[in-house]
Parts: C-alpha cells; structure tokens; sequence
C-alpha cells in the first residue's frame, strides 16, 4: 500500500454518494506498500480501505480481484470483501482512475514472526489454495517468470551501487527459465504474501489482504515466495534463511493440503524464481518512483542477499535442514 493519488473533500464526497455506508468523516494515506494508493476511510462506526488503482494494475483485470476476494469470504476465508456501489458494481472513478472500497481486517502486521505464526500463515494458504483450486475464473500471473525478461530489460542501472547487477541477472534468469517446472498443481495463488498483508490479533492469524497481485500459478510458487518474504532473519543488514520458520510453514499447510514428490523437487528452482522477481521489481522502483510519492522504498539488496542463499542450495532437505 502506499499513496501515490492525493485525494479532498471532493472525492470523499463522492464516495457518500455512491455507496450505501454509513457517512465517510475522516480519511488518511497508508504509507505501507508500493503498488497502489491506499487510504483508510474512517465513519463514526466503521472502517473501510479506499484503494486506487496504480502502476502495473490493468483496468481490465480488476473486477477479478474483486470476484476473488468475494468469493474467498464466502469460503469464509478470512481478507476484505468488496463493497458493491449503489449501482451494483464495485468500482468508481477517482481522479480519472478505477477505485474500489473493501471491508477493514482487524489486527495488524507483525514485523518479526516466529514458528508459530508461520505454521498459521502455512495453514491458511493451504485453506486458499483448496478454495481457488476449484475457481472457475483465472488470470496470467503478469509478474510470472516468462515476464521477468522484459521487466529486467527496461531497469535503468544507473545507480553505482547496483550497475553491476545486469550481467549477474541475467545469468540467473537465463538458468531458472531453463529449469522451471512444468505440469506442477495449480491455481490461484495470493502471489505477494509479506508481511505486512499478513494480520495477527492477540497472536493469532486474522486474515490476508491485498490480492492486487492474485493470479494462477503453481500452488508450490506461493511457498516459494513466502520462504523468500517471511523466513529470513535480517541480522546487522544481513539476511539468514531460517530452516525451522521453513519448517513450520510447511507443517502448517501439510496440515491442509499435502505437498507432492514433484512438487517437493521444484522447491529451489521456484525460490530462486521468486528471489529475481523481486529483486527485478525492487531494482525497477528504486529507479522509477517518483519523489513526491508518500512511499517506503524496499531496498533491492535484500532480494540480491537472498538470491545468492538460494544458489548455494539444491534439495528440498536443504531447506529444512
């Protein structure tokens, strides 16, 4: 989340028309995130979440977003669900852009996570997985890895500190495409699991939230990416891969869904998959956000840190050892 689109009065204004909710009376930005604008809409009873639609979203695809997030509460698993407006539908024009307001999860991130936390978040990705296995809807994963070339093409490397890159990338990408999976279970997968869309309250996993990036992909590319967002322990601007956190993660959704031989196999060819996807991305917003975006830009040296971890580990046992 974050704020890219300044919005008044005049906007929330709009908002009280349009949607059949008790009386918008305060708003404020959400710095957290990157992809798209986030305020929180507060009435004299409730909260909402006011996301404007930025960057890499198509207008054509969210209305997906939408049927997937209310399709998951129906499954009674718990995120935001879509607000219908007065006309039926889900979005409305703000400021020449496609918005949407969504229902507000209680609780909050928790920035260091322990086994425990990462047994539930392993539970309820499994819970989602077993819910969009059986969708009748899909959409490409625009972030996937056969989207990863372009992306690293149009990265300006004119930073000292990451000009070196260029070439060690697209080494990298070059030997994961070769070796990337085929034929894995699949089906729509959250494809963006770090934690700060990841809510706890009193300890506890209250629910996910910001599906922007939902699409269909192999279920074992979500563990994939939460082994690269969530189970690393940064220590001294170093990052450590955490077997136990792997661990946890992985009994928590083998206590819903079970994890495949094949599956199992693909294990670090995926990490490493995921690892360049942000690294790309990350690389491409320290180069392109503009200044006076109310942002937290994500330092790329994180993903390059992990990368390396990855490369320097083959089996599945590796990463639980």
């Amino acid at each position: 989340m974050a704020v890219y689109t300044k919005i008044d009065k005049k906007e929330i204004d709009k908002i009280n028309s349009k949607f059949n909710i008790e009386k918008i009376i305060t708003y404020q930005g959400i710095k957290k995130g990157i992809e798209n604008t986030n305020y929180l809409l507060k009435s004299n009873n409730n909260k909402f979440i006011l996301t404007i639609f930025e960057k890499r979203v198509s207008n054509k695809e969210i209305p997906f977003f939408m049927k997937l997030m209310d399709n998951l509460n129906k499954s009674k698993i718990s995120c935001p669900k879509p607000l219908k407006n007065k006309d039926g539908g889900y979005l409305i024009k703000l400021k020449n852009k496609t918005a949407c307001i969504v229902s507000f999860l209680e609780g909050k991130d928790k920035l260091t996570l322990n086994s425990n936390n990462c047994y539930q978040i392993g539970k309820i990705i499994a819970q989602i997985h077993r819910v969009t296995r059986k969708m009748n809807f899909s959409r490409k994963n625009s972030m996937g890895i056969k989207n990863l070339k372009p992306l690293l093409k149009s990265i300006k490397f004119k930073s000292k500190k990451f000009s070196n890159l260029e070439k060690f990338l697209n080494n990298n990408l070059n030997d994961v495409k070769k070796k990337w999976p085929t034929n894995l279970p699949s089906g729509i997968i959250h494809a963006d699991l770090f934690v700060d869309n990841i809510f706890f309250k009193k300890n506890q996993l209250s629910g996910i939230i910001d599906f922007y990036f939902a699409a269909n992909d192999f279920f074992m590319y979500e563990i994939a990416i939460c082994i690269n967002a969530l189970c690393f322990d940064k220590r001294n601007y170093k990052f450590k891969i955490n077997n136990q956190k792997i661990k946890s993660l992985i009994k928590g959704y083998e206590s819903v869904k079970k994890i495949s031989t094949k599956e199992k196999k693909s294990l670090n060819i995926l990490c490493r998959g995921a690892a360049i996807r942000y690294l790309l991305t990350r690389l491409y917003d320290y180069s392109n956000t503009p200044k006076t975006a109310l942002i937290q830009i994500k330092d790329p040296n994180e993903y390059y840190q992990k990368l390396i971890t990855h490369n320097n580990l083959k089996s599945y046992n590796d990463y639980l050892a």
